[in-house]
């Protein structure tokens, strides 16, 4: 499958700053950033700007940024699924998972995560791949909003609705090992249906406990 990339690029009022919102974002460009203090959800600034760099460097990875200047303030993340994850079992590639969003307290509450991923769904070429997003409560910057996790998860499914996602069950150990966490999917207009099938396939993998 050829991972076709087209860059957009648009601004975006938030917290008093004009943002520029772009992408897919080249390596290198990523790579000469600074990545703000906020971005700490995962791994620290820094550490988290070399994982992001080597996901732009792979085929099918995306990453769509908010920025203001050279400072990065958000960003969004498309690629295949992690290996250790039963996503990646079917090797589909037209699968993606939307690996992780995240917007710095300075610009959070703007709707800045919700419009970097409908920049990444102004590429038509989003339309040939199965996008999922696997929610993890303990992901969550629950302290920084002050919210529940039901409160959280309810915002969560908004931004992703923004792009089509909706929710869809499985059987996956994670997923079903909380209430809260869900799995949601976007199925692009031109998937064939036996992409549709194997995804389903991977869905569900203990048939005889429905």
């Amino acid at each position: 499958m050829i991972h076709t990339k087209r860059y957009y690029c648009n601004t975006y009022e938030a917290g008093g700053r004009e943002l520029i919102i772009e992408g897919p974002v080249e390596p290198q460009r990523l790579a000469a950033m600074t990545f703000d203090e906020g971005l700490k959800a995962f791994r620290v600034p820094e550490e988290q700007q070399k994982a992001l760099v080597e996901i732009a460097e792979l085929p099918e990875g995306r990453i769509i940024i908010a920025r203001d200047g050279d400072l990065v303030l958000g960003y969004v993340t498309f690629l295949h699924p992690d290996p250790m994850e039963r996503w990646s079992e079917a090797k589909m590639e037209d699968l993606l998972e939307l690996g992780a969003i995240e917007v710095s307290h300075k610009v959070r509450a703007a709707g800045v995560g919700k419009a970097m991923l409908m920049l990444a769904y102004l590429d038509d070429a989003m339309e040939d791949y199965i996008v999922i997003s696997t929610e993890y409560y303990w992901h969550w910057d629950l302290k920084g909003t002050g919210l529940d996790v039901w409160g959280y998860r309810k915002i969560m499914e908004k931004v992703m609705g923004s792009i089509g996602m909706v929710w869809m069950a499985t059987d996956d150990p994670e997923i079903c090992s909380h209430p809260a966490n869900c799995l949601m999917a976007r199925i692009g207009k031109r998937v064939p249906n036996e992409s549709i099938m194997r995804f389903d396939q991977v869905r569900f993998q203990n048939r005889f406990m429905y």
